[in-house]
């Protein structure tokens, strides 16, 4: 099957690291895809600058954008994945800046019958400030480079220097908690679909991602690691709220015990959202 790749950008009120995520974007991405920019409710003023410096695509963009309610990403994911034409999702963090083969590694692991679980390079605060700054450009930095961030502590490791699509000990057909990532994240859009989504009913920080994972695998999908191959930057920030984790975390554990597979509260909750904002940049 001929891939469509939708990308998926969570984004709220930070469009310094944003932009630098859509820059990354802009030499993978052809007319075979779009981006969706799924905004959980970003000010006026944020959502003004992001279109005054969005960079030049070959692809469609969209900017979705939803009113601030508190953290609400899963609804954000929902909306984004809802307004795309594409036939498989790749969902990415504002926050997290694609490595140059992103694109093309995705798409080299997708596979019926699986999603992929991509994985990511932490980056200092330090760091961080030079990349929004514009000081430093993670696509274009050398291997010395990083080596150097490496030995300062500036990353956490150097597995993207590896790029080994076939890697051994990718598939796992059961369920494991383990790094799981929805800010790098993959699957075909009509798996996506059969889940109805990630759970809108998960409130707060957490494990919304897990429990996506957990009917995916009850669906019958099997996962696949997306190391030495999908890595993303991701930019320092100050921690969320984790106030809800541990309700959340229970919900989960509760729900391995069944063979849920459709969220309590997905994308079919969202078919009338009027209050919706879906706004096309180029």
């Amino acid at each position: 099957m001929r891939i469509k790749t939708s990308i998926v950008v969570l984004t709220y009120n930070r469009v310094d690291a944003l932009l630098q995520v859509l820059r990354a974007l802009v030499p993978q991405c052809d007319e075979r895809h779009e981006i969706l920019i799924a905004d959980d409710g970003s000010s006026v003023k944020a959502v003004e600058f992001l279109r005054t410096n969005l960079p030049t695509f070959r692809c469609a963009v969209k900017h979705v954008w939803h009113p601030d309610r508190g953290f609400t990403a899963s609804r954000a994911r929902n909306l984004g994945a809802m307004s795309s034409v594409g036939n498989y999702l790749v969902f990415l963090d504002g926050d997290c800046v694609p490595n140059p083969r992103f694109v093309m590694a995705h798409e080299a692991l997708a596979e019926k019958g699986c999603f992929v679980n991509g994985n990511r390079v932490l980056l200092s605060e330090s760091l961080t400030l030079q990349v929004t700054s514009g000081q430093v450009d993670l696509t274009s930095a050398i291997f010395m480079d990083w080596l150097a961030w490496r030995l300062r502590g500036d990353i956490n490791k150097l597995a993207h220097l590896v790029y080994w699509p076939k890697a051994p000990g990718r598939c796992q057909e059961k369920f494991r908690w383990k790094q799981i990532r929805s800010c790098n994240f993959a699957l075909w859009k009509d798996d996506f679909l059969a889940v109805n989504g990630f759970d809108e009913s998960f409130e707060g920080w957490g494990h919304e991602d897990a429990d996506l994972v957990l009917r995916l695998h009850h669906l019958g999908l099997c996962r696949k690691n997306g190391f030495f191959s999908t890595e993303v930057y991701h930019l320092w920030h100050r921690q969320n709220s984790r106030s809800s984790e541990d309700v959340n975390h229970q919900r989960v554990i509760k729900r391995m015990q069944t063979d849920i597979v459709s969220a309590e509260k997905g994308l079919g909750d969202n078919l009338c959202a009027n209050e919706v904002v879906v706004t096309p940049l180029n």
